[in-house]
């Protein structure tokens, strides 16, 4: 099957949805038939559309059925496991599985992306993290850059390492163009996580998504 990564990050709202599609307009650009996935997502408009799902199928060069793109989602913009509660849902592990298997049949390469941290929970007694250890993909790292960062992405990196994964990669996404000492902050994570730097996304790219690809390399 094509090669496939399953995409986490720091924390919530540092831009993994937008390296997401950056990445997919990279493989495209390098001549691959590429897709984004979505497991899991909250908050929808009022069309019933969540706008990170729809933006990595407007990313996307291989079209998929909505279902497999994104089996689950849910209305209200909170935690998923509260939504999953409340909507009476139970989020199965391996509707995902298929959905991932499915898209590596059809494309060149795919992303994965989760919801929220990389341990944010999904249910009772599971979470994101174990999300990734059954689908058993290599991890690209979303660091967003902001104070305070450094330890987030190491404890993100170490577990990661503690279940067995393997990180591909990570991305530097400037969301605060005000950090003091940006330099110094990403030298101390280049010095820090083992593995290697896929690029430095700046603050508001001219062009989007699309334009940010141009700093990003896919993991080897």
């Amino acid at each position: 099957m094509s090669p496939a990564y399953f995409l986490t990050g720091t924390d919530t709202e540092i831009g993994k949805t937008f390296v997401t599609c950056a990445l997919l307009h990279r493989a495209r650009r390098d001549g691959l038939a590429a897709v984004g996935l979505k497991p899991i997502a909250a908050g929808t408009d009022a069309a019933g559309l969540n706008e990170d799902v729809e933006n990595i199928r407007a990313a996307s060069s291989v079209a998929l059925p909505a279902a497999l793109i994104n089996p689950y989602c849910f209305a209200p913009p909170i935690a998923p496991h509260i939504a999953a509660a409340e909507a009476g849902v139970s989020i199965d592990f391996a509707t995902i599985k298929a959905a991932c298997t499915t898209a590596r049949q059809q494309a060149d390469w795919v992303v994965v992306e989760g919801v929220g941290g990389f341990c944010v929970p999904l249910g009772d007694r599971q979470g994101s993290d174990d999300l990734t250890v059954d689908l058993g993909l290599p991890v690209i790292m979303v660091v967003g850059m902001r104070l305070g960062c450094i330890s987030h992405a190491l404890l993100t990196a170490e577990a990661i390492a503690t279940r067995g994964l393997h990180l591909a990669g990570w991305v530097a996404n400037r969301i605060d163009p005000a950090m003091s000492r940006f330099e110094e902050n990403l030298a101390a994570l280049r010095a820090r996580l083992a593995a290697p730097l896929l690029g430095v996304v700046p603050h508001a790219p001219a062009g989007g998504a699309a334009g940010a690809a141009d700093y990003l390399r896919l993991p080897g």
